[in-house]
């Protein structure tokens, strides 16, 4: 009976030295992490690589739609459905890879892999145009052409894919793997500099989709497909080399599991508990630090009132009171369900913007061809090759993302008091309206276009130059550039701020969903207009646009974004921003605050 206190004694120094090395380890490790690794310096590999890697995309995908039609001898409405598919495909695997990411793999490696494989397609696809054995024979008149065999459409379709799955592994991480380099939720300076940095992403990509869309795309039209598409293959492998040369300096986040398996977590709690009543005071709800320490590194999630059915998930019965560790399929965390929470509440917003792809999914390959048959002359001796007026749109927004710090913000700070001049959801909101303008705009030029080829009897030629300049098209890409800065970059930053911290790529896998979706759905929409609008008077017809009814498409386009801004309206109206605690540490290391919003379990010590 005696040696008890003794054991207990020793028991509790084993604790306190236990404690201790675990405390130095962990400064240790904070020490490197913060000193030696990440910051401002490891930009120059990731952004290297960014930037490779979207002028290789840029370049690859922008003057497409030429290479399926004058190349493979498509029809154009399939060869369109054909880019949109596999962009839809490319802008869904990023949720595999997120997923991958944030559960097992780690952005690092998901970047690198997904990498390589976009290369393989890139090389596949290369090879197809340098090889005449897998083309179809060329076709100058464009008129009774053979099309594709076989197996050259399955070398398409297998470079496509490969490339779609490549992108799954770089698109959700590459951002969020740059923003896990600098201390973003930590002070309002790195908050500050995480308004700069996505401005900056942006710019720099703008940059390298600028160069893509002069360089790669003349030569494509003026040298020849070989070299057109091997530039960006080389690229690519750039690419992979800056990034993989900066790996010493990273900061590699540690996966917090997978974000997918602790939402069903708390789906199936909350399910197990549905006859339990919640107590009416949160403070009785179930919270662990220590459970949470990983998915929690900036701050818990504290509990709202909203869907309150999930809060039966974190009531603890009086069977759990004494388990630990507990059983995560029957109990939940406040930071858990709260990240359920958030997720459900993102989601409308999210939706909002499947429609406005939807709306402009095939207005690029549109646009290319109707710039094929306008006078694209910048002097006697030089065109400008047509997936090149795409720069307008790049030089608006690269210019646009200037002018929105420099003055956008500061005037509009003057009214709403917003230190960032106006909220995310205001941001996108004005993207909406532009790019409904856009839309109008460009049904008002097209009517301008056939009105001339009109007027010169060239209806009937597809092949025919008719004089009108194609700079006619040069409105519409400016405003769809506007509309990027608000939009493309609201909606990014939107998701990164209001996503729980340990899913940031699945968020940013969301915004490439969002694309692929609005990808099927808008191939959905122009083979229903196709099919039944009729043959003699068909809104897009397969091989002369000059008879078709391509402005009553873009009417119809814009019907539809005019009510997706409704509903985004609603949405946004209606939106909860995320709630989140800020937990600090005392100076001996401890949190000796009790969390106001949950309740921690008693720990059950054994002798």
């Amino acid at each position: 009976m005696d040696m008890k206190p003794d054991m207990d004694l020793a028991n509790q120094k084993k604790k306190v030295e236990e404690e201790d090395v675990k405390q130095e380890d962990d400064d240790d490790k904070s020490n490197v992490k913060n000193k030696k690794l990440g910051g401002i310096r490891t930009m120059p590999f990731i952004l290297a690589n960014e930037i490779c890697d979207r002028f290789a995309a840029s370049g690859f995908h922008s003057n497409m739609i030429t290479y399926l039609t004058q190349e493979l001898n498509m029809p154009l409405v399939q060869a369109s459905n054909t880019l949109t598919n596999f962009g839809g495909t490319a802008s869904f695997t990023p949720l595999i890879g997120a997923l991958i990411a944030d559960s097992f793999a780690g952005r690092f490696w998901t970047i690198t892999v997904g990498s390589i494989i976009y290369e393989l397609g890139l090389v596949s696809i290369t090879i197809s145009a340098v090889l005449p054995s897998l083309r179809p024979p060329p076709c100058p008149t464009q008129q009774n052409c053979q099309e594709a065999s076989t197996l050259q459409l399955w070398i398409l379709y297998i470079s496509l894919l490969l490339t779609s799955l490549g992108t799954g592994g770089i698109r959700p991480c590459v951002v969020t793997f740059a923003a896990d380099q600098f201390d973003m939720d930590k002070s309002s300076v790195a908050r500050s500099t995480k308004w700069n940095f996505f401005n900056w992403y942006y710019f720099s990509m703008g940059l390298a989709t600028l160069s893509a869309l002069t360089v790669v795309v003349y030569v494509q039209e003026n040298v020849g497909w070989g070299w057109g598409l091997g530039i960006p293959t080389i690229a690519m492998v750039i690419s992979i080399i800056a990034f993989l040369v900066g790996s010493p300096l990273y900061r590699k986040m540690k996966p917090g599991g997978s974000p997918l398996i602790r939402l069903i977590q708390v789906i199936v709690a909350a399910v197990k508990k549905r006859k339990e009543i919640a107590p009416e005071d949160p403070k009785l709800l179930y919270q662990n630090k220590e459970l949470d320490a990983d998915i929690s590194v900036h701050g818990r999630l504290v509990h709202t009132n909203q869907y309150k059915w999930l809060d039966k998930a974190a009531i603890v019965t009086e069977t759990e009171a004494s388990s630990n560790p507990p059983n995560l399929w029957r109990l939940a965390t406040v930071h858990r369900v709260e990240e359920l929470k958030t997720i459900i509440r993102m989601l409308p917003i999210w939706a909002a913007g499947i429609l406005l792809v939807t709306a402009s999914s095939h207005q690029h390959s549109f646009t290319i061809q109707q710039a094929r048959t306008m006078d694209r002359h910048l002097s006697h001796s030089f065109e400008i090759p047509p997936a090149s007026l795409s720069i307008f749109g790049i030089l608006t927004m690269l210019s646009g993302l200037v002018l929105y710090e420099r003055l956008f913000i500061p005037f509009a700070r003057r009214f709403t008091g917003n230190p960032f001049g106006v909220t995310c959801l205001q941001r996108m909101g004005i993207g909406f309206v532009v790019n409904i303008i856009a839309t109008i705009v460009a049904s008002f030029v097209e009517i301008k276009r056939k009105s001339v080829a009109a007027n010169h009897n060239l209806l009937d030629d597809p092949k025919a130059i008719i004089p009108i300049s194609v700079f006619w098209l040069v409105p519409q890409f400016c405003l769809h550039g506007v509309a990027e800065v608000f939009m493309s970059v609201g909606h990014l930053e939107f998701l990164y701020d209001q996503s729980p911290e340990s899913m940031r790529s699945t968020a940013a896998a969301l915004y490439w969903i969002a694309i692929s979706m609005g990808n099927y759905i808008g191939t959905l929409l122009v083979t229903l207009v196709h099919k039944y609008t009729g043959e003699k008077r068909n809104w897009l017809p397969d091989r002369n646009l000059n008879r078709g009814r391509l402005e009553y498409y873009y009417w119809l386009v814009s019907g539809i974004q005019v009510l997706n801004l409704i509903y985004y309206i609603i949405c946004a109206w209606l939106y909860t921003y995320k709630p989140l605690e800020e937990v600090k540490e005392e100076e001996d290391g401890e949190f000796n605050k009790i969390s106001e919003n949950g309740v921690e379990l008693p720990r059950i010590e054994t002798a």
